[in-house]
Parts: C-alpha cells; structure tokens; sequence
C-alpha cells in the first residue's frame, strides 16, 4: 500500500522522488550516495558494498539480500521514528553539496 511502481523516470524526476521517500532500498553505489546527501534513510541490499562511507556515519545499512532481512529492516526504520531520524540526521559523508561555490571562489581568489 506504501509502495508504488512507475515506469523508469528521468534523473531530476529520479531525484524528486528520493527526496520525498520516507526509506530508499537500493543495490546501487550512486542511489547510496544521493540518499545519504538527501538525508533519507538506506537500506543497502548487498552483502558488501565500495560505499563503505554511508554505513559509517549511519546513513545507510548493510542488510544483504535475505528477503526476511530486509523487509525487518525495512519495517524498523518505517515504524520507528527515532530509527528514522538516526538515519536522516546522519552527517552526508559525501560533501556538502557547495563543491561547485568551492571550485569557484578558489578560481577566482587564485586568477583575479
């Protein structure tokens, strides 16, 4: 009832919609990263990720591929508000989001 399955969007729709999960569940390393940088809770359906990052700073889970695993996980963070916001509140290890202000103020302090 809480799910709903749509043809493939474009990336900025992609986005959106991440944005306003309540939970994502993915076994990609990029979604990894934009659920941590959107703050939205992980689940992270491997049993090894190269996104090591986001489990350490509590944004994402490791719950592997055992379906009894997810669905658990996927249960406590949706029931348990504090399990949520644990997750959403974790630092985004990935940046802040102004690497492109960054680059710029650093170009010009350094050609004007």
């Amino acid at each position: 009832e809480r799910v709903t399955l749509i043809d493939p969007p474009d990336y900025a729709s992609f986005v959106h919609l991440m944005a306003d999960s309540a939970l994502i569940l993915t076994d990609s390393g990029g979604i990894q990263e934009a659920g941590a940088a959107l703050h939205v809770p992980v689940l992270v359906l491997r049993e090894r990720t190269e996104r090591t990052e986001g489990l350490e700073t509590g944004a994402a889970r490791l719950v592997g591929t055992d379906p009894e695993r997810i669905v658990a996980a996927a249960e406590e963070i949706l029931s348990d508000p504090a399990a949520s916001a644990r997750m959403r509140e974790a630092r985004n290890p990935y940046g802040d989001g102004n690497a492109a202000a960054k680059i710029v103020r650093e170009l010009e302090t350094r050609f004007t």
